[in-house]
């Protein structure tokens, strides 16, 4: 598959803080790629480079092959979404989708059909001569992606687009915008620091982390297979254990869990065990299982994502266990001794 956007070697620095450091990726045409991080990570910064709106310090900036090096914004074969949407209040949903169109100097003619287009491809149609301020926020958002599309970009560019957004909102918008991507087929950069977004839409996610990127994987590999601690502490839920080396070969927890697995790395500092990877109650036929015993705490229901606090009975340490779906524990109560393992294979050491 061709390679949309090329990013060589990319650095950013403001005086004495470099939020971008040597930053190399590329993008696949058509596809869905995000950047995920913390807030402050340099992914805004790194997103302002790619529409030109910052000029990098050093490194390269490729789209179709093409250096972008000294070409402004305008220039480039790009469009971006702001999390402030930026619609014009005093026009309607056609003005504000055709104003693009008409700095090009465009016929009428043309401007209407793509306006008409756009606007039924993002199912607005009907919602021409409406104000924005009428709308909904969903149906705002989708004004402000018909905006940018109808330019008919290389890559569209979104920074944060549902951050605005209610959670139920956001929940229904990250579905819109997943098939909207798939219609079109224009090639999506969006920019988050909500994992669930990140993992939901994209077909590659970046980690960035304090100006560098982690790991860049498929949602499916960043959550199964983290490359580093922090991945694995910032994407999904996971239980996180302080660790030290013992004489005999164990990991052992601050509190005196003592941990066993093969092959484990015994210089390793901390260990992440995902909430869902714990097995309630394991048949004594699973092998390749690390087995110990917890006293429940308290049950934290929410429906199909109940959990269970429990503390490691010989140590103290506190776990959060997830309770499978479609399966009964209300004979569990609060504390109750119960044994739980865990396979080797999700005791992630760093």
């Amino acid at each position: 598959m061709a390679k949309i956007l090329e990013i060589k070697n990319l650095t950013k620095e403001f005086k004495e803080f470099t939020a971008v450091k040597n930053v190399s990726f590329d993008v696949d045409e058509g596809g869905f790629f995000s950047i995920l991080g913390p807030s402050g990570c340099g992914k805004t910064t790194l997103l302002r480079m790619i529409s030109g709106f910052i000029e990098e310090s050093s490194g390269e900036i490729f789209i179709k092959g093409k250096s972008m090096s000294g070409i402004p914004p305008e220039k480039r074969p790009v469009n971006i979404v702001f999390q402030s949407l930026a619609l014009f209040p005093m026009m309607n949903v056609k003005e504000n989708v055709a104003f693009g169109l008409k700095r090009q100097k465009l016929s009428k003619k043309e401007i209407d059909e793509r306006v008409t287009d756009m606007l039924s491809r993002v199912s607005l149609q009907g919602f021409e001569k409406k104000k924005v301020t009428e709308l909904s926020g969903g149906q705002r958002q989708r004004v402000a992606i018909a905006r940018s599309l109808v330019m008919k970009p290389s890559i569209l560019l979104l920074d944060e687009p549902l951050g605005a957004l209610d959670r139920k909102l956001r929940e229904h918008m990250k579905i819109e915008l997943k098939l909207l991507q798939k219609e079109l087929g224009t090639t999506f950069i969006y920019i988050t620091h909500d994992q669930s977004e990140a993992l939901v839409m994209s077909d590659k996610v970046a980690v960035m982390n304090q100006g560098r990127f982690e790991q860049i994987d498929t949602p499916r590999n960043l959550y199964k297979n983290p490359k580093t601690a922090f991945v694995a502490g910032f994407v999904g839920e996971s239980n996180r254990f302080e660790l030290s080396s013992s004489s005999d070969g164990v990991l052992v927890s601050e509190n005196g869990w003592r941990l066993q697995k093969p092959n484990l790395d015994f210089d390793a500092k901390v260990l992440y065990i995902r909430p869902e990877a714990f097995i309630l109650m394991p048949s004594s036929d699973l092998v390749d299982i690390f087995r110990f015993e917890v006293t429940i705490a308290t049950i934290l229901f929410d429906g199909s994502n109940t959990k269970v606090s429990a503390n490691v009975t010989t140590s103290g340490d506190e776990v959060l266990i997830s309770l499978p779906q479609n399966a009964s524990f209300e004979d569990i109560k609060e504390g109750d001794k119960v044994e739980v393992g865990v396979n080797y294979e999700n005791l992630k050491c760093y």
